[in-house]
């Protein structure tokens, strides 16, 4: 404004000076301009003009204040921030129906390494690694010398122990016979001494005890070859139960012996199972209630594709392990093809049960940050955090645990851009 008011004076100076007289001569100019009386009128009058420039100057600045002023707009009040609008659901109590894809490991029903009983070589193996054995058929034959030996002296024994007993026996009963005699001739007085009869009886009492002990010596000794006769019926290894030949560890002519012998550390075969097996599925501790005995297991095996087996659960280990936070449960698989290998990885589809309803919201609507997890509930159209703790997702609804009732009105998407305490405008969802 300063600016334009003196561009306005330097303008009337401007117009001033060229209003001005053209200059002439001073010889030529009128006596009355030359004499020093009409000098002060001439000063006089252009201080006259000074001043009404100044005056026309602040006029302009005053104008051009007031013109200013009027074009400003008039200052108004901020308007107040809008209400936003916030898409809401219901909190929806339901039973659990759902499951979860868990790793399994197929083992055999039964699987045993094959050691001999007893120490001895190798002589001849009948099954290599794949051969199908029947329960109590022969696998090996073992070589023991030394045990025939120990047979043979423990059956002679027993037929010496069998001819002792013998003979006592034929002691005792002519000894018998003679005491009834002497008995029955001393009824006649003076007929047999007392003494003799004494004697006699005494005899067959002492041959009675001996047949006894004869007796039970024979017995020992025919345990004892009963036992090398088990021992020497050891040396032909046969198939505890019907299944399949998987490993051959030895040839003939290989040492082998029972687990405290030379040997021991040697098996002759490895047999197992081929028609029914384990599945021994690791159970994550959040998943076991639920699942009783009987309840049948879809799984799939890699090895065939597309193809789905089904097994009823038939052991439930009770026990968690602190390592992994699982328990083992068994599923007990008839395999009648002999379709399934032992030791394949399964993927089981594990069933996942609630014995009681729980609430279950949107996937979305669960939010969270680096400290809390939480749903927006709405209610006197104002929005409130509440924290919860997430479950098993069933579709897009989600298992949610806290402060929450079934039928509340929460936010469809959980974020922290809407803060608690927040007026909001709810409105259902597909709903403006």
């Amino acid at each position: 404004m300063i600016g334009s008011g003196l561009a306005a004076i330097r303008l009337n100076r401007r117009q001033h000076k060229t209003a001005r007289l053209p200059l002439t001569p001073v010889a030529q100019r009128p006596l009355s301009l030359r004499t020093g009386t009409t000098g002060s009128e001439s000063v006089g009058f252009r201080r006259g003009n000074c001043i009404a420039c100044l005056l026309t100057a602040c006029l302009l600045v005053a104008a051009c204040n007031r013109g200013q002023g009027g074009a400003q707009p008039a200052t108004q009040s901020p308007a107040p921030p809008a209400i936003p609008q916030v898409e809401i659901t219901t909190v929806k109590s339901q039973m659990l129906v759902a499951t979860s894809r868990l790793p399994a490991e197929l083992k055999a029903y039964e699987s045993v390494d094959i050691f001999a009983k007893q120490t001895g070589f190798v002589k001849t193996i009948k099954v290599d690694r794949g051969s199908k054995v029947a329960q109590g058929q022969s696998i090996a034959e073992i070589m023991a010398p030394e045990l025939v030996a120990q047979r043979a002296q423990a059956s002679a024994q027993y037929e010496s122990a069998q001819s002792q007993l013998a003979s006592a026996q034929a002691k005792l009963a002519a000894d018998q016979a003679t005491y009834q005699h002497l008995s029955d001739a001393a009824k006649v007085p003076g007929v047999v001494a007392a003494n003799d009869l004494e004697i006699a009886h005494s005899t067959a009492q002492s041959d009675a005890a001996n047949v006894e002990a004869l007796r039970k010596g024979a017995v020992a000794v025919q345990e004892g070859l009963r036992a090398v006769t088990q021992l020497e019926s050891y040396l032909n290894i046969t198939a505890p139960f019907s299944g399949q030949v998987t490993t051959r560890y030895v040839s003939p002519g290989a040492l082998v012996g029972p687990a405290a012998g030379p040997g021991a550390s040697t098996p002759i075969v490895r047999i197992e199972t081929v028609n029914r097996h384990r599945l021994v599925v690791p159970v994550p501790e959040n998943d076991i209630a639920g699942i009783p005995e009987g309840t049948a297991v879809n799984f799939t095996v890699p090895s065939l594709p597309g193809k789905s087996f089904s097994a009823p659960i038939a052991r439930i280990s009770h026990d968690v392990d602190p390592k992994t936070r699982t328990m083992a449960v068994e599923l007990d698989v008839h395999d009648a093809k002999a379709e399934l290998v032992p030791g394949t990885f399964c993927q089981v589809e594990w069933p996942i049960r609630r014995t009681y309803p729980t609430l279950f919201v949107p996937l979305a609507a669960v939010g969270g940050n680096l400290e809390r997890t939480f749903v927006i509930r709405i209610r006197n159209n104002h929005a409130e955090w509440i924290d919860v703790k997430t479950g098993v997702t069933q579709g897009d609804q989600i298992e949610v645990f806290g402060d929450l009732n079934d039928g509340d009105q929460i936010a469809t998407r959980g974020t922290d851009q809407l803060r608690a305490g927040t007026e909001v405008a709810p409105h259902l969802a597909g709903q403006k």
